[in-house]
């Protein structure tokens, strides 16, 4: 009997496949679908010298390729995969359905043919560490586990050889889910804050997009909120099965929350502590909440002292207030995966002592307002870089109690400049934090390569300076022009 993906694949022989995007998420669904006999057309507007060899394999697996900057112009396939980074409102996709196409995903024909439980997170922030969490503990309590979606890998590829006892674990961004018409059978929704919004229309469209997750389960299914977090408390009227909530801040007559150093789940069949606080090794409060996520999501499914031996040793994720090294009683941490107010505001508040912090990137139209006054009170000198530069400083200048004698701030044209400038600064005992309050696209492909360049000059600074890299020009006007060659 042929599996239920076998079937979907089945049922696309014959017919025209395009698939927009040969990046990560889409490449192996391009593999597969060829290797099940389909006519597949790639599309994506880079050229072909960009692909470094990989436009010359797709062809030669049968692809048909369509690069550049028409790759989108005269689509009239029967199914259209689109990635995620790609809005389904484009006036070619738009012009696609009305010929006749099917407009999909890889993610929304995952949930389609997926034979086994499924668990998804989104939110603003703490989406992947939640994700990683809620995934390892599944493994420590012996689950066959699948990890996918806006982390990872893509899953699809993987479906045929899924059994109805495993578990797919999913990270889901507003991008994967604004057309998603099915839900997994566990959501998670970290919190909400304004993020995207260079590619959301508005605020009301990114909410939208997060509430997929949970508006197409069914009356078995669960959804966990964030009841500390404006937004989020208010879906739990709307879940069309069971809720539970976490919150840090108060003691819930129903769901998860602090109590008396520990981590407390509380229902109709019992109350108790699963956690205490100072045994969890990620630092941040922020990462409180993350385990008492992954806590509301799995509990029944993993023992407590299964989470209680993981959280003890769990030392987070690559480019997430990552311990890089110390040198000379300096502490440098890499925070790049803060792309948003919220992110870095979580990371700030994660420090005793104020921070040397290391800010700036593209702009994705976020005010920083609720960054100026939080900036302020945990961090002792600030150093800025791209685009977002002058929008931060000035959202810093206009909140309460700044000083600038108190808080330096400097700005930098380039990004290694701001790093050293940060690094110079420095004295044993202090910390230094890249947590850019942005993304990463005016200068980096995405938030990782920023943080490897962050890690690349911390590690080379035996001498002092990164190897390589020049001394930063000294900044009498606040001001910097960044490497001083």
């Amino acid at each position: 009997m042929s599996s239920t993906i076998q079937d979907y694949l089945a049922s696309l022989r014959g017919k025209r496949v395009a698939v927009i995007g040969i990046g990560v998420s889409n490449t192996p669904l391009i593999k597969m679908l060829l290797r099940a006999g389909i006519a597949v057309t790639a599309c994506d507007k880079r050229q072909r010298d960009d692909f470094a060899g990989q436009a010359e394999e797709l062809e030669s697996l049968g692809a048909e390729l369509r690069l550049g900057s028409d790759y989108l112009e005269g689509l009239d396939h029967d199914v259209i995969f689109r990635t995620p980074g790609l809005r389904p409102d484009v006036p070619e996709l738009i012009a696609a359905k009305e010929r006749g196409s099917v407009i999909t995903s890889e993610m929304e024909v995952f949930f389609q043919v997926c034979p086994c439980k499924t668990i998804a997170v989104t939110g603003s922030d703490g989406k992947t560490t939640t994700t990683t969490i809620i995934a390892e503990l599944l493994k420590a309590a012996g689950k066959s586990v699948y990890v996918g979606g806006n982390i990872g890998r893509p899953l699809l590829p993987d479906v045929d050889g899924m059994e109805p006892g495993d578990i797919a674990v999913l990270e889901l961004s507003s991008f994967q889910l604004m057309t998603m018409e099915q839900s997994p059978d566990i959501a998670v929704i970290t919190n909400l804050a304004p993020n995207h919004l260079d590619v959301h229309k508005s605020m009301e469209e990114y909410i939208a997009a997060k509430k997929n997750i949970f508006t197409h389960q069914g009356p078995g299914a669960l959804l966990v909120l964030n009841a500390d977090n404006g937004i989020t408390s208010g879906f739990a009227p709307e879940a069309r099965g069971r809720v539970t909530l976490f919150s840090r801040r108060a003691e819930l007559e129903k769901g998860v929350f602090v109590k008396d150093g520990a981590i407390w789940v509380r229902n109709d069949m019992h109350e108790r502590p699963v956690l205490y606080l100072e045994n969890i090794l990620l630092p941040g409060e922020h990462n409180v909440e993350n385990y008492m996520a992954a806590i509301a999501a799995l509990d029944g499914l993993v023992p407590d002292q299964v989470v209680r031996d993981f959280a003890a040793k769990f030392a987070g994720v690559e480019h997430r207030i990552e311990l890089v090294r110390t040198l000379r009683g300096v502490r440098y941490y890499n925070d790049s995966i803060a792309s948003s107010p919220s992110r870095t505001i979580a990371g700030l508040r994660s420090f005793k002592e104020k921070v040397l912090l290391i800010a700036g990137g593209y702009d994705k139209h976020i005010p920083f307002d609720v960054l100026g006054p939080e900036v302020v009170e945990h961090v002792k000198a600030l150093f800025l870089t791209g685009d977002t530069a002058p929008k931060i400083r000035a959202a810093v200048e206009a909140s309460p109690g700044y000083r600038p004698d108190a808080l330096p701030i400097r700005e930098y044209s380039s990004f290694d400049g701001a790093v050293l400038a940060a690094c110079q600064a420095a004295q044993s005992g202090d910390v230094v934090i890249l947590s850019p309050a942005c993304a990463s696209f005016d200068r980096f492909k995405n938030f990782a390569e920023r943080g490897a360049a962050f890690k690349k000059i911390i590690y080379g600074r035996e001498g002092g300076f990164g190897a390589g890299i020049s001394r930063p020009r000294p900044f009498p006007g606040g001001k910097d022009d960044g490497i001083w060659i």
